[in-house]
């Protein structure tokens, strides 16, 4: 089996979902730290005026963990939000398709980030078409708190021999207790593919809304297209 392990990211970027659509299993890390100005609350989408962030407001301190990490609820962020959706890809060929269901996603209440994240990750990625299921790590009783230790003992709670890091993820890893373990590493080198974008020049690494609203059923073949794969050294 080969798995891959990632935080739960807001509408997450085309390299995320490359990842989740190559395993056989994707688990939201929801047990670590949150990271500010990171990517768990906020991404970009492509306006007539350029790349915009959307930016989810959080009530949180220096440390704590991304599954106590409130939203600022009083703030009308899902509102905005959709406007700034609907006003960049109204006239986007499958905004019609998918404008519906991104909007009863906002319609939803989410006092916490990491449902919401991990909620807009998974909806993204079903809508583009892959269908690899997901569980989150807080259910699977992993208490590890080595960065390695933790990805390693996630993979014998699933029982995957394969793990698919990301490209700055196999940096940091001791390699070592992956062999140990007898799990198979595999870096991946995502190459951002280009494709014809609504408000002119090519913009890459946008959330990947950007691709499903303008090319809908073809979302899936176009960001595989993308997929490169390493075994990094020892």
């Amino acid at each position: 089996m080969k798995i891959a392990i990632h935080q739960p990211h807001y509408l997450p970027w085309l390299g995320y979902l490359a990842k989740w659509a190559a395993a056989d299993l994707f688990v939201f890390l929801d047990t670590v730290q949150y990271e500010k100005n990171g990517w768990q609350n906020r991404n970009r989408i492509k306006t007539p005026q350029g790349a915009r962030w959307l930016t989810v407001p959080v009530r949180a301190r220096l440390g704590m963990p991304i599954a106590d990490v409130a939203v600022d609820t009083e703030q009308p962020w899902p509102r905005r939000h959709w406007r700034a959706v609907e006003h960049a890809y109204a006239r986007a060929p499958a905004f019609g398709a998918h404008g519906a269901a991104l909007r009863g996603l906002y319609a939803r209440p989410w006092p916490r980030l990491a449902p919401l994240a991990a909620a807009s990750a998974e909806w993204l990625a079903r809508a583009a078409g892959i269908a690899v299921p997901v569980v989150a790590a807080s259910t699977l009783g992993v208490t590890e708190t080595d960065a390695t230790g933790r990805l390693v003992s996630i993979c014998r709670a699933v029982g995957a021999g394969t793990y698919l890091a990301g490209q700055e993820g196999a940096t940091y890893m001791d390699l070592a207790h992956f062999r140990e373990a007898g799990i198979e590493v595999w870096r991946q080198r995502y190459e951002h593919p280009r494709y014809p974008q609504l408000h002119g020049e090519f913009v890459p690494f946008l959330s990947g809304l950007d691709l499903l609203l303008t090319h809908g059923d073809a979302s899936l073949g176009i960001l595989r297209r993308g997929d490169a794969w390493t075994r990094p050294s020892p």
